[in-house]
Parts: C-alpha cells; sequence; structure tokens
C-alpha cells in the first residue's frame, strides 16, 4: 500500500507538472502531505519529515540565492560583453568560424547558470550577422542551447542543484568530477559547430548565392548597431573589468578548491563585488532587488522540493516503491537501469519538466540502482549528463520560448532541426563519462 500512494502521489505531481495548472512549488507542497495522511501518519511525524528534508536543502538553497545575484552583478557590469563583442568581430563574414565563435559566446553568457539571460544576450547580438550571411537562424539556437545546456552542469545552475537536494550533497562536490566532461564537450562542441559550418557554407553557396554578395558579406564590418543593447549600458562597469574579472575567477577557484561551503563564498564575493561596481546603497539595493525574483523562484522550488523529499523518505514511499519496482523489472536490466535513463534523457525533456525528471524520476532511479551495489552518485551522473544536454529542446524551458520569441522562430523546427543533433551528442557525452569514469 506504502509503494501504491508512494507511486501515485509522485505520479499526481508529475502530471500536475506536464499540465501546467499548478506551479511547481505548490504540488511538490501540498500532494506529498495528502500522500502522507492518506497513508496513515500523523500531521506531527509530517512535520519531522519536513525537517529532515529541509535540513538536506538548506546549503543548496543559500548558494543559489547569493550565486544567482553575484552572477546578475557581475552581467549588470559587463564582465562578460568584451569577450562576447571580440568573439563577433573576430568570426565575422566567415560562417566557420561565426559557428565555432557561437559556441564560445554561448558558454560566456550562460556562466551565471541563467538561461533566459544567456539568450537575452546572445540572440539579439548574433542573429543579425546570422541574416546577414545568409545562415539558418536554427543553427544559432542549437549551437547556442547545447553551449548553454553543457554550462548548466555548474553547481549555481538548476539540474546540479536539484540532484545536490536530492542526494542531500553539496552541489559543488557534485560539480567538480564534471569539470574535465565540461570541457570535452566544450571542446567537441566546437567540433561539430565546425562540421555543421562547413555544411551551412555549402548549403548557402547551393543557393546560388553570387561570389560578389559572399565577397561583400566577409568583407561586412560588425557595428554598433549589430550587437543589440539587452539591459541598461549605465550600470556597465569597464574600468572594473580586471578587477570583476580577478574576483570571478577567484571565486570558481575556492568552489573548486572546497575549502569553503559554496554558499559562503557566494556571499564572500557579492559582498565584495556590490560595493566594489555600485558605491552608493541606493544602487545596491536596486541590483539586488532587480535579481532577487530569480534567486528567490530558485529558492522556493528547492525548499519545497525538500519537502516532497523529506516526506517521501521519511514515510518510507520511496523505498517501498523502489523495493516492488524491483520486482517488476527484469533482473538484467536493474543494475543498468540508470544508465538507460540517461540514454533516453533528451527525448525525455520532451515529456518531463525539468523538476519532475529530477524531483520524480531520479529518486525512484537512484533507491533502484543502489539496491544493487551503483553509487547514488554515478546514478544521478548517469541521468544528469544525458539529460541536461536536452534543457533547450524541452517546450517546458520558459527560457527556450523566450529565445525563440527574439528570432522570430517556432518550437516545432526547432526541436525537427536540432532533436537528433542534441540526442546525439547527449549519448557520445554519457559514453565518454563512462570511459572516463565518472559513471
Amino acid at each position: 500500500m506504502l509503494s501504491i500512494i508512494g507511486f501515485v502521489t509522485i505520479l499526481a505531481i508529475v502530471l500536475f507538472l506536464l499540465s501546467g495548472k499548478m506551479s511547481p512549488i505548490i504540488s511538490l507542497i501540498t500532494i506529498p502531505i495528502l500522500g502522507a495522511l492518506l497513508a496513515g501518519f500523523s500531521i506531527a511525524e509530517i512535520g519531522l519529515f519536513f525537517d529532515e528534508g529541509i535540513a538536506k536543502v538548506i546549503s543548496v538553497v543559500i548558494m543559489f540565492i547569493f550565486a544567482i545575484l553575484y552572477f546578475g552583478i557581475m552581467q549588470d557590469a559587463g564582465l562578460f560583453d568584451p569577450i562576447i563583442n571580440k568573439v563577433i568581430k573576430v568570426s565575422k563574414g566567415n560562417i566557420v568560424a561565426v559557428a565555432v565563435g557561437t559556441v564560445i559566446i554561448g558558454a560566456i553568457a550562460h556562466l551565471d547558470g541563467s538561461g533566459a539571460s544567456t539568450f537575452l544576450i546572445t540572440i539579439p547580438a548574433l542573429l543579425p550577422l546570422y541574416k546577414r550571411l545568409k545562415m539558418n537562424p536554427y543553427l544559432l539556437l542549437l549551437l547556442v542551447g547545447t553551449s548553454a545546456s553543457i554550462m548548466n552542469m555548474v553547481p549555481w545552475a538548476g539540474p546540479i542543484g536539484r540532484v545536490g537536494s536530492v542526494l542531500g550533497m553539496d552541489p559543488t562536490e557534485l560539480w567538480r568530477p564534471l569539470i574535465p566532461l565540461q570541457i570535452i564537450a566544450l571542446i567537441l562542441l566546437m567540433g561539430l559547430a565546425f562540421f555543421l559550418g562547413l555544411r551551412e557554407k555549402r548549403r548557402i553557396e547551393k543557393l546560388a548565392v553570387s561570389s560578389d554578395q559572399l565577397e561583400a558579406a566577409a568583407a561586412l564590418d560588425v557595428t554598433d548597431d549589430d550587437v543589440a543593447p539587452t539591459k541598461d549600458t549605465t550600470l556597465a562597469r569597464p574600468k572594473l573589468l580586471w578587477v570583476n574579472l580577478l574576483l570571478t575567477l577567484g571565486l570558481i577557484a575556492m568552489l573548486v578548491w572546497g575549502i569553503l561551503p559554496a554558499g559562503f563564498i557566494f556571499m564572500i564575493a557579492l559582498s565584495i563585488a556590490l560595493p566594489l561596481n555600485y558605491p552608493k546603497v541606493d544602487d545596491q539595493m536596486d541590483r539586488i532587488k532587480a535579481h532577487a525574483p530569480n534567486a528567490l523562484l530558485m529558492a522556493a522550488i528547492i525548499l519545497a522540493a525538500g519537502s516532497f523529499l523529506g516526506i517521501l523518505g521519511g514515510s518510507g514511499m520511496l523505498d517501498a516503491l523502489a523495493t516492488d519496482l524491483v520486482t517488476l523489472l527484469p533482473a538484467f536490466i536493474i543494475p543498468y537501469l540508470h544508465l538507460i535513463i540517461g540514454f533516453f534523457g533528451a527525448p525525455f525533456e520532451l515529456i518531463l519538466n525539468t523538476d519532475a525528471y529530477y524531483f520524480a524520476l531520479l529518486p525512484v532511479v537512484e533507491q533502484i540502482v543502489t539496491s544493487y551495489g551503483v553509487e547514488s552518485t554515478s546514478a544521478a551522473y548517469a541521468m544528469v549528463i544525458g539529460n541536461i544536454i536536452g534543457t533547450f529542446i524541452s517546450p517546458f524551458s520558459p527560457a527556450l520560448w523566450l529565445a525563440l520569441g527574439l528570432a522570430g522562430l517556432e518550437m516545432g523546427k526547432h526541436i525537427r532541426y536540432s532533436f537528433f543533433w542534441i540526442w546525439g551528442f547527449s549519448v557520445v557525452l554519457l559514453i565518454i563519462a563512462v570511459v572516463i569514469g565518472i559513471v
């Protein structure tokens, strides 16, 4: 009975998340409470389960709040603008160079872990160049989205934070083994961009574009009009560029070193960055208010997930569900279930949103495979790597709809253009992760 209630609870949450009829926060809080009451637990017991769940995720919440605030302020101060503008200028007119440069720009723009800000920076900046060179704008979306997905493995982005809350681990600890894979993935993506750029060049030539037009395009200068402003330029602090860069590099080094908790590191960095870039208290408060909605939304979702996982774990629903599923699945599949789910991770993005995948599917799979000797982190990495590359082909991604709107593109065409490239790329990364011992 306990496993049935657990299954119905998870299924109900998934259905509500997919339908969009209930916000993730409300569904993750209310439905597990109803399930626990149905299973016969008292309000007092549910309160204890809640305390246990919140205790596991509170460090993740702190990190998210201050990381989003910090990187938001770095974006405001213009830390990444010179690099992005330089890549645009260097790659002008060369179709292959533009494609490769798009990957670099996407990775830099996504250092803050926010898909919305990434597309707000990259699409207006690069779309005019793609149009001038008659390049397919869906290629732009494919390359930016995949590059951002690779960078989404950083601990202050959504997926690793969600995994940390599920496993009760510091997201920074989960991220460190993924750093080599991120580097490999970006190199491979630049290689793919080179190939797709060559293919795009041949396509353009087949459209009977005259050599005069191609030469004219190659001679184009990227003017300030080509890089559309995406934010209030009065917030930029070009004179503090190197100071901000050193501060950010120091922050990342401290995260990799792991001598301090990630949340504390971001707290310290924020307390330096704010007065450094915006000495007036009113300006500091304005910057915090500007980025607070994103920070608080993610924090609220993680806290709600902590409540959900605390109730399902403390009540024994997850254990019961995993135990009963093991009896139903063929024995030879069970030890490799995380790899199977990871293999289909990108297609899952079309039917499950991020919260459903990490908060409903991951805990069940992790419970099942760990009973066969698979480490929790290995199970999580397999599911993350397989799924995270498909982040921006998901119709459940609000940032993707923003990107489509900015570029004037259609969701269906984007999925048809990008899906198999993204799925293939995710499978290759999963295989590499197995080879180098991450999974």
